[in-house]
């Protein structure tokens, strides 16, 4: 289920150079890089992912505490692990689920990678495809080499036929794992696998839509065995548990309505969300969608309006106040946006993403008496959750106004470093360290940022060379 489309892979009769990209490719494709993709983070999405994620991570014997699920902004269907005990879902996998049980479905297959260490033995795959392919390689040239040059490019497609096939059967393997250990785990977190079934239904559509000839592909030249084969193995299974009839919560698939409908409202073209929220719809979930469609697209009072509803059904909603505040802040209206998003940040008891929020309507207002409160909003934020770059710069621009130089460059090599901006991160952190006390907490960490850049640095630099 890493895949919107399970595409086939072709193999022309190319070179050996060709066949070692494609192989490369495939590595990239089945580990895609988060950095590569704009992270989104919304303090209710990552609240119910905690929740949904928290029995999956006990059934798979994890610490739920450990297992991080990250939102990407990306329209396709796609969810994937890339290391460690984090699942990456896709903004398209949010916005085209049904019901909070297919995205645990989903997780519940992330999950099956992450205990069957499917990252760290993929370089197997990848060996012994290689292997094949080398050894091609020199049988192809000494061929080539002696005269036989049609004989040699066959030996070298033949190869690279033989190393493809290689590499695909073992992908498809692991997925075939981790969907056995999906239903493992769905079934010790009590939760039915009706959800995955559908699942795999909604992708077969999405599949034929996109490739009508999809079903003539030959099933050796995937990365994962088809959905079809799979909806067919695990339906049985999933049949057996005797969580097969188990109703998801009802208020856990109301917060999953309303996470899909803000999200969708977010990223998706305004024309397409209020196709699907129509203004005859009243909806919860409809408001939230439209609000922040509007808000997108410069209707600031039609967004407070839809805003004004939500809060009409739940005034101390504190993400309907967020949702309000940050209209008002980013319509340049920073002083109405303060007592909402306090109340919202009190009521979540200091959430860092709606804290971070609150702190820089405290700096807009550009009322200095505000500083010590944004100050000590914005420390205890980033105290809590360090991977805040805009917390970060906000932090900094204070540190700046008071006059501590020091510590607003140590709140810029903390951005500069999330951002990946090695070279300033380095700059700050000396400037940091120079005008701190030696061995403080604050001149251990700008030391901390400045070793790391600086071997980040070095490290780009000879792969450079």
């Amino acid at each position: 289920m890493d895949r919107h489309l399970i595409k086939p892979v072709s193999l022309p009769r190319v070179t050996v150079a060709r066949a070692l990209l494609v192989l490369l490719l495939c590595l990239m494709m089945t580990v895609r890089p988060a950095a590569a993709q704009q992270l989104l983070r919304d303090a209710e999405t990552e609240a119910l992912f905690r929740d949904i994620g928290r029995p999956l991570a006990l059934s798979a014997g994890l610490q739920p505490g450990n297992l991080k699920i990250v939102l990407l902004q990306d329209p396709t269907i796609n969810a994937f692990v890339a290391g460690g005990q984090t699942v990456y879902l896709q903004s398209g996998l949010i916005t085209h689920a049904d019901n909070v049980n297919q995205v645990q479905g989903v997780i519940a297959h992330e999950l099956g990678h992450i205990i069957g260490g499917h990252v760290i033995n993929f370089s197997q795959g990848m060996k012994a495809a290689t292997g094949i392919t080398l050894l091609s390689l020199l049988l192809g040239a000494a061929a080539i080499a002696a005269g036989a040059g049609e004989a040699g490019m066959g030996i070298l497609t033949a190869g690279q036929q033989a190393a493809m096939g290689k590499f695909l059967a073992f992908s498809r393997t692991q997925e075939a794992s981790a969907d056995a250990a999906s239903v493992r785990l769905l079934d010790g977190a009590h939760l039915s696998g009706r959800g995955s079934l559908a699942f795999f239904g909604k992708l077969r559509r999405e599949e034929y839509r996109l490739s009508p000839s999809y079903t003539d592909v030959d099933p050796y030249a995937l990365t994962h065995p088809t959905s079809a084969d799979r909806q067919a193995v695990l339906e049985a299974d999933f049949k057996k548990s005797q969580w097969w009839d188990a109703e998801t919560d009802p208020k856990l698939e109301a917060r999953f309505q309303r996470v899909k409908a803000k999200l969708m409202g977010f990223a998706d073209d305004p024309k397409v969300t209020f196709a699907t929220y129509p203004e005859s719809d009243q909806s919860i979930p409809a408001h939230y969608a439209r609000a922040y469609a509007r808000h997108r697209s410069g209707h600031s009072d039609k967004a407070l309006a839809e805003a004004d509803a939500l809060l009409a059904a739940a005034p101390h909603d504190p993400y309907f106040l967020e949702l309000k505040g940050q209209i008002l802040l980013e319509s340049g209206q920073p002083a109405a946006a303060v007592p909402i998003l306090r109340e919202a940040t009190e009521r979540t008891r200091r959430e860092p993403l709606i804290a971070s929020l609150f702190g820089h309507a405290l700096l807009a207002t550009e009322d200095r008496a505000h500083l010590p409160e944004a100050r000590e909003v914005l420390r205890t934020a980033v105290a809590r959750d360090d991977q805040n770059p805009f917390a970060w710069y906000q932090l900094g621009v204070i540190y700046s106004q008071e006059g501590d130089t020091a510590r607003a460059a140590l709140a810029s090599a903390e951005r500069n470093s999330l951002e990946g901006r090695d070279g300033l991160a380095l700059g700050n952190a000396e400037v940091a360290m120079r005008g701190l006390p030696e061995g403080t907490p604050d001149w251990i960490r700008a030391q901390d940022i400045a070793m790391v850049s600086r071997t980040a640095l070095e490290n780009a630099k000879r792969k450079r060379r």
